[in-house]
């Protein structure tokens, strides 16, 4: 299972993709939907896109569908349905004026103060919102959306190991330390701790954290001479 990330990674990866020619339908998300190329106002593909993109990160929506009412209906059946409280790799279902019930879709990419900026195919950025042909990044205001759909993601690693510098994994090498020396000597092991620390081989403090090979190979040695 994927993390938001990756579903927006997807999503982003297809902005400014175009139907071709232009008010045809005509577009790689239907071929793929379809099983055939498509064109004519019968096969609009905001849901479409959005099936594409949640498909080609791996990632199961409640129902395999064209339809922003069918997708809601069923991420109700789900329990996946969220009437508020947005969140990034959310499929946003929008009610624009003069509109449909549920119009146009989505996948949120940000949550702002007044709505948010979802990546959606099938708009664009002065024409029609619901039926524009091409993918784009929109602001929309809270006022026109619906609900959303909240997939089954993995959730995002807060701490990325792998981008900490050095300084910052000796800091947080350090914090482990303290808070594991602090830890009480099991019973089972007290006495002995006690007898290696009369003995000289350890100074008995912080009992509870990590050994170096340099500190066990110094109290090794200390051992072998008592």
């Amino acid at each position: 299972m994927a993390t938001a990330e990756k579903v927006l990674a997807v999503a982003c990866s297809e902005l400014g993709a175009k139907e071709s020619p232009a008010n045809s339908n005509n577009v790689k998300y239907n071929t793929w939907y379809y099983g055939r190329e498509v064109s004519g106002a019968a096969y609009p593909w905001c849901m479409v896109f959005v099936q594409w993109v949640f498909a080609h990160a791996g990632v199961p929506l409640p129902l395999k569908t064209a339809s922003c009412g069918a997708l809601m209906n069923a991420a109700k059946k789900a329990g996946q349905w969220v009437a508020k409280g947005c969140r990034p790799g959310d499929v946003v279902i929008y009610d624009f004026p003069g509109g449909a019930a549920t119009d146009h879709c989505g996948v949120i990419e940000k949550v702002t103060a007044s709505g948010v900026v979802a990546i959606e195919g099938n708009t664009s950025q002065a024409g029609s919102q619901s039926n524009g042909g091409m993918v784009c990044r929109k602001n929309r205001p809270y006022s026109q959306i619906v609900g959303a759909v909240r997939p089954e993601l993995e959730e995002e690693d807060d701490m990325n190991i792998d981008k900490l510098t050095d300084a910052e994994v000796l800091a947080l090498g350090k914090r482990l330390q303290a808070v594991m020396g602090r830890q009480t000597v099991s019973p089972a092991l007290a006495a002995e701790l006690a007898e290696a620390k009369a003995r000289g081989i350890t100074d008995g403090s912080s009992p509870g954290a990590f050994c170096t090979r340099a500190q066990a190979a110094v109290m090794t040695l200390r051992a072998v001479k008592k």
